[in-house]
């Protein structure tokens, strides 16, 4: 698990307009993007960029619940949520319940 990349990834795709429109419409395919970009970076990051398998499809499926258990950061993790999932998806209200039911169990 390479937290660092996680966060990153989910940072990226709050705060910009275009990673999220894409993200948003193939998750998959972002990813795949998104790391033949991260391969590359300066200064390196850990790994070589990559995400591991469990990562992937937590964030392609929005498991809110595992990628908290993964240990990411909260706070990114909750701003990522919201921008994925409304106002398109569900409501703030809505979201708020599925994302407290989905980490509760992980403290």
């Amino acid at each position: 698990m390479s937290s660092y990349m996680v966060n990153k990834l989910m940072w990226e795709v709050d705060s910009s307009g275009k990673a999220l429109a894409s993200f948003q419409v193939d998750p998959a395919g972002f990813l795949d993007a998104w790391e033949e970009l991260a391969g590359r970076p300066v200064p390196p990051v850990p790994r070589g960029g990559r995400l591991t398998q469990a990562e992937r499809a937590a964030l392609v499926s929005r498991d809110y619940g595992a990628l908290y258990a993964m240990g990411v950061s909260q706070f990114l993790l909750w701003q990522f949520a919201r921008s994925v999932s409304v106002p398109d998806e569900m409501g703030i209200e809505e979201l708020i319940v599925s994302f407290r039911a989905a980490v509760e169990s992980h403290g």
